[in-house]
């Protein structure tokens, strides 16, 4: 049995036919969920692309594991997925983006090259890399150069785009009508066709890379195929760019009562660039169309490598998880990209297919359980056959709603974002180790909590399903805010950094102090059983504390 991890970057929640969108038609993402089970409420431990991969790589809360920003290193010795599977058997592949920054500080202090095996593991979040890119090869000051190796920019020059960084000029870029390069980075250019054949263009091309991996892969493997859409730059080549118009964009989901007296967090972010960007009208009737372009696309290449698993034998041995590392705002809520903790940002899709014939019972079902994406981490070292090491995994193997059990669960999950290195937590002149925020939600009522001061957000998802009315502005819902901070408080006393020494570890070595011969602590012997304290009686030994007639022999 082998495992497929699939993510796609900044993927929705509710961008999938098979989730209810009412114009985005996603047959293949629909025949995954049809063979497996959907869970509706699947929450990323982070809002931000980097912290939430670190939390799905580790299976560890942002907090337990440190790498709580976007370049913020993954420090040396934090137990990965694939320090996991290779104990139990399982090879680990990385097919695409992590967004992982290495530790080097730390390989250097202990002498890690990048040329061994185990520092290329380290530098690539604990994966063998069968090719790793993780896209935005921007130009500018602080941007592409040419010692910057990207994998698909070579395709694209092998192919015949003539230029350094063909990402920039042809996959990222439109044609004006007057012949000039047309930027995706400008979201006016949103609706033109990326200037690029669409074999081309990056998710065909990873989906290839994806096939040449299995087809020479050997004995049991994971790979994470991570696809780098559709994540921004919203440009996507011809014909997906124009499948869609401005008849298909929702309306906003935001409420004039959300800009009245916002939590200053909340406020500030309303605020920047990218959230009055998306504010505007013609901005998402050109974005949206553009992003679910790339959904679609991402879509038709799904179904190639669920066409190629079929027609070579492998979709009966083959564990297929579609998910996403954290959503898109697209205008709800005054916002843009992602960051904060409404179900857009932090809800993500997840779907799961397990070949096995126990998992017969749940195919094409639903699960509501709260699942956060830690649990992949568990639930991959269980399909592997392996004992989940929960000193170190924090997240709970889900193999048991697949096979159609009703586990002992969770009530409520836990999302963090550290937003300390962003000019928001300047403008409010918050500390970076106070510039942090924290999401309770028990699946109904949803708590944020922000440090440095500032006072909670509530919502109640039951009654206010859009998560409009923020209830922490009154008084009357205290009780709920006490109760989900009491469950904030029990979340912070886990036991999250002892994990070198599981609870069997501990409890096989209780006593064995005793077995050693150490017997501190006793006052005649008789605590202890006879035979442990039988070395210390017998005969007694000469006394040298006394002058002797013979001295001994030297």
């Amino acid at each position: 049995m082998n495992i497929l991890f699939i993510m796609y970057d900044q993927l929705r929640f509710d961008y999938l036919s098979c989730a209810g969108h009412p114009h985005l038609h996603t047959p293949n993402f629909d025949r995954v969920a049809a063979r497996g089970v959907r869970f509706t409420n699947a929450y990323v431990q982070s809002p931000i692309c980097g912290a939430s991969r670190m939390s799905f790589y580790t299976g560890r809360y942002t907090s337990s594991h440190g790498a709580q920003w976007n370049g913020f290193p993954l420090r040396v010795g934090e137990q990965t997925l694939g320090d996991h599977l290779r104990r139990a058997g399982m090879a680990c592949w990385l097919v695409g983006k992590t967004h992982m920054k290495a530790d080097a500080e730390g390989m250097a202090r202990l002498g890690l090259s990048p040329d061994s095996v185990i520092g290329a593991r380290q530098a690539e979040c604990g994966f063998d890399s069968w090719v790793r890119d993780d896209g935005l090869w921007a130009e500018g000051p602080d941007g592409f150069y040419d010692g910057k190796r990207s994998p698909y920019n070579e395709y694209l020059k092998s192919r015949g785009y003539p230029s350094h960084n063909p990402w920039a000029d042809f996959a990222n870029a439109g044609v004006h009508a007057n012949g000039d390069k047309a930027s995706g980075w400008m979201f006016m250019n949103a609706d033109k066709p990326a200037n690029i054949r669409e074999e081309d263009s990056e998710t065909p091309w990873l989906t290839r890379k994806t096939i040449e991996f299995i087809q020479q892969a050997r004995g049991r493997w994971c790979a994470h195929v991570s696809f780098i859409k559709p994540h921004w730059p919203y440009i996507v080549p011809a014909p997906y760019h124009a499948m869609y118009g401005p008849d298909h964009v929702p309306a906003p989901v935001r409420h004039v009562s959300e800009r009245d007296d916002p939590h200053p967090v909340f406020g500030a972010y309303m605020e920047n660039r990218i959230a009055q960007a998306f504010q505007r009208d013609d901005v998402r009737q050109k974005v949206i169309p553009a992003y679910m372009g790339l959904i679609r696309q991402c879509d038709d290449q799904l179904g190639v490598l669920l066409d190629y698993l079929e027609t070579t034998g492998r979709m009966d041995s083959t564990m297929i998880v579609l998910t996403s590392d954290h959503g898109d705002y697209l205008g709800d809520h005054w916002l843009g990209e992602k960051d904060l903790f409404h179900d857009p940002s932090v809800k993500v899709p997840m779907i799961v297919y397990d070949p096995r014939p126990g998992a017969d019972a749940t195919r094409g079902t639903t699960c509501d359980a709260l699942v956060e994406a830690i649990d992949l981490a568990a639930t991959f070292v269980d399909f592997a056959g392996a004992e989940v090491p929960d000193h170190i995994i924090e997240g709970r193997s889900l193999l048991p709603w697949l096979e159609g059990g009703t586990p002992a669960w969770r009530d409520f999950v836990v999302s963090e974002y550290d937003y300390s290195a962003t000019p928001q937590a300047v403008k409010l002149k918050v500390a970076p180790r106070d510039a942090r925020l924290f999401m309770v939600f028990d699946g109904r009522f949803k708590l944020i909590h922000a440090e440095g001061g500032f006072r909670p957000m509530l919502f109640d998802l039951r009654l206010d399903p859009q998560e409009f009315t923020d209830l922490a502005k009154g008084d009357s819902h205290n009780a709920e805010i006490d109760r989900l901070y009491a469950c904030l408080a029990r979340w912070g006393r886990r036991m999250s950094q002892r994990v070198t020494r599981s609870d069997a570890d501990i409890n096989a070595a209780r006593g064995q102090s005793l077995r050693r011969g150490i017997l501190p602590f006793l006052v005649d012997g008789s605590e202890v059983p006879e035979d442990m304290i039988r070395a210390y009686r017998g005969p007694a030994p000469r006394d040298y504390t006394k002058p002797q007639s013979d001295p001994p022999d030297t």
